[in-house]
């Protein structure tokens, strides 16, 4: 039984195994997408009504690009429409929205960026859950780019390098606000992560299902916290003996 007092304040989602479950069915790649929609707004409301303070989910990494062309593109317009079919649901349940990633990448459609834009504005006053999307986003990638700001920063003069902490590297990030997640679940059966929040994940707990993403229901996210409430996080210090 689930103790509400041990839900995680952030949880992190690498949704995987669309494409999986795709081919089980005979169906083209991008049927696992649009099975995978139903499930990401599912997942969002079951985390949301658990008390959950944030939750982000890897939408599109910076290693997508390298897919083909037609699923790239079914990607961007299919990401379009998603934010235009949920947006009010998500802002009516008093829901925050982020893009995290390289979202100023011109090879992102002109039109996908606006609504990102749009998306964020509009829920700008929401109070509840704050929902991240890390889109075009890689972790490596996140900390090069605070590497570089740290680094403006010491060649201009307003910060000594001997300044430089773990504090400063975290005020660099793509989204500075953003907690430590407790729980990284990933579906699907892989058991890495992908370039997915490489800081901040340092002292997460990573939850392995094999369920694919499409399948992944009530049950699968409360088994994944019951694991996830049966761990002795230690952060590095010894087990209790």
């Amino acid at each position: 039984m689930l103790d509400p007092d041990r839900i995680p304040r952030h949880i992190a989602i690498i949704m995987d195994g669309n494409g999986r479950w795709a081919n089980q069915r005979d169906l083209p790649r991008t049927a696992g997408h649009v099975a995978g929609e139903t499930t990401l707004f599912d997942t969002i409301d079951r985390v949301s009504d658990l008390g959950v303070a944030w939750l982000t989910v890897y939408a599109f990494s910076t290693e997508n690009w390298s897919r083909s062309d037609e699923e790239v593109a079914f990607l961007m317009a299919f990401n379009e429409s998603l934010l235009v079919r949920h947006r009010d649901h998500v802002a009516e349940r008093g829901i925050r929205i982020h893009f995290m990633g390289l979202v100023d990448d011109e090879r992102i459609p002109a039109n996908v960026r606006r609504q990102m834009r749009e998306s964020e504005e509009i829920t700008a006053d929401n109070e509840g859950m704050r929902l991240v999307f890390a889109f075009n986003y890689g972790g490596r990638a996140d900390i090069v780019q605070a590497v570089r700001a740290i680094a403006h920063r010491v060649e201009e003069g307003s910060l000594l390098a001997g300044d430089v902490d773990e504090e400063t590297v975290v005020g660099s990030l793509m989204l500075p606000d953003l907690p430590d997640p407790e729980m990284v679940i990933r579906t699907s059966g892989e058991q890495r992560l992908s370039n997915f929040l490489t800081w901040q994940s340092a002292y997460s707990e990573l939850v392995f299902t094999d369920v694919l993403w499409p399948d992944f229901d009530e049950q699968a996210l409360h088994d994944c916290l019951i694991e996830y409430q049966g761990r002795d996080r230690r952060f590095g210090g010894a087990a209790d003996e």
